[in-house]
């Protein structure tokens, strides 16, 4: 549904209010990367309840909303705004910024913190990546 919904919006029947001119590759890239993210946060808090790192487990299952949020939010271009979606933007990088440096004190003794936090790295990039397009568009 999401290469349907991106084709359908990049031969514009389904115009974004003030967002005409949004690079459509890049927003793919950025649904992707939330995605992406969400699926290693929903993992690594998981593997993290037997109690010893709470605190990693609760960080990747925030960080694993906040991007499913995100996700969510650029499938709705009809209700897309400039400045909310840039501040979302800037709450989901903060929010892998956060799950990231905590699964980085875990990435030594544990593939999936590593692996987490290499998501949430491509995330932030991602995020920018359509901060920066949307920037552009202003």
């Amino acid at each position: 549904m999401d290469s349907m919904m991106m084709g359908m919006m990049s031969k514009g029947m389904m115009p974004m209010a003030g967002m005409e001119n949004m690079d459509m590759a890049v927003m793919q890239a950025c649904m992707d990367a939330c995605s992406a993210c969400e699926q290693a946060c929903t993992v690594c808090s998981a593997q993290q309840m037997d109690g010893s790192m709470m605190s990693c487990a609760a960080m990747c299952m925030n960080c694993a909303d906040m991007c499913n949020t995100m996700m969510r939010a650029m499938m709705r271009p009809m209700g897309m705004d400039m400045a909310s979606m840039m501040a979302m933007l800037d709450a989901c990088m903060a929010m892998c910024k956060t799950c990231m440096d905590e699964c980085m004190k875990h990435a030594e003794m544990s593939d999936v913190c590593r692996m987490c936090a290499q998501a949430c790295q491509a995330c932030m990039d991602a995020c920018m990546a359509m901060k920066n397009s949307m920037s552009a568009m202003a």
